[in-house]
């Protein structure tokens, strides 16, 4: 069974220069459960965990659970690059009463294919939840293989992956080498419709913070039969993706959001604003699909 199908949110993490703004927190689950979202994920890349105290994750995540309340899957981003630390995190995390895990490859200290399969099985053995791989070479470092990718589907809690290589053909393969034992996602929006035509269940969205109906009715127009439907929204929204990303990433999401009115707050160091100019083009973006 699928930890989801559709569009899962890749949440940002509301911040004031004090620390973290909950009840921004809240309003921006409850837009995401009134907006057709089908599963959440927190403290993934986009919610910027890397700049976040421990207790702070810990907060967020408590936070979310509580008021998601089961109405929809949590899914909590406990990934790192020290397998005993994300061992101790997804034991927390499964503690809290997550739905699910993600869990990005270690980065940094690039481990080899060999090393990929140690972490992760190492990590499967010791929580009883479902999780999803997270292959982000461009901020890894390191790519999990399609071959790498079919061994890991051995294991009957290694579910899923966040596919965010950017390379089709790879992921062609990874789907061709784990169809029927591991669902993948897409981890790039402007690659959702594709993935999807490839077999994928789905998206792991971070324009879903700003058009969380859009994202859904994508994937639920593909995988009812409705192709040409969600061929025809993707190709209409895929500017607005694009804009998403013109930026590192949350940079331009967390803008978005503060334009229309939800405090998603600063960011944290390294990251910092926009340019005046791509702030600006940004902005026209979103008047065209009358978000602000």
């Amino acid at each position: 069974m699928s930890i989801f199908e559709g569009s899962a949110v890749a949440l940002v993490t509301p911040f004031t220069q004090e620390g973290i703004h909950f009840d921004a927190l809240k309003r921006l689950l409850d837009f995401q459960l009134d907006n057709g979202t089908d599963a959440l994920v927190i403290c993934g890349t986009t919610g910027e965990p890397a700049t976040m105290t421990v207790e702070e994750k810990h907060a967020v995540m408590q936070t979310a659970i509580q008021h998601v309340a089961g109405r929809r899957p949590v899914i909590l981003g406990t990934g790192g690059n020290n397998t005993a630390a994300v061992i101790r995190e997804s034991k927390y995390a499964e503690d809290l009463g997550a739905d699910a895990l993600l869990i990005v490859t270690p980065y940094y200290n690039k481990c080899s294919q060999e090393g990929l399969l140690r972490h992760y099985f190492a990590i499967a053995e010791q929580t009883a939840l479902p999780i999803i791989l997270y292959n982000v070479p461009g901020r890894t470092g390191v790519n999990l293989l399609p071959a790498t990718a079919a061994r890991l589907a051995e294991h009957p809690r290694l579910a899923a992956i966040k596919e965010a290589s950017g390379n089709i053909s790879q992921i062609a393969e990874t789907i061709r080498l784990t169809r029927g034992r591991m669902d993948i996602y897409s981890g790039n929006d402007d690659q959702t419709l594709p993935i999807l035509a490839l077999g994928g269940k789905g998206v792991i969205s971070v324009s879903a913070n700003v058009i969380p109906r859009i994202m859904h009715d994508i994937c639920a127009l593909y995988l009812s039969g409705k192709t040409d439907e969600a061929r025809d929204l993707f190709l209409e929204y895929n500017p607005l993706n694009l804009a998403l990303f013109t930026d590192v990433n949350p940079i331009p999401v967390k803008t978005a959001l503060n334009h229309m009115g939800f405090a998603a707050g600063p960011l944290r160091l390294p990251l910092c604003e926009m340019s005046q100019a791509a702030e600006a083009a940004l902005t026209e973006t979103l008047r065209r699909y009358a978000l602000i």
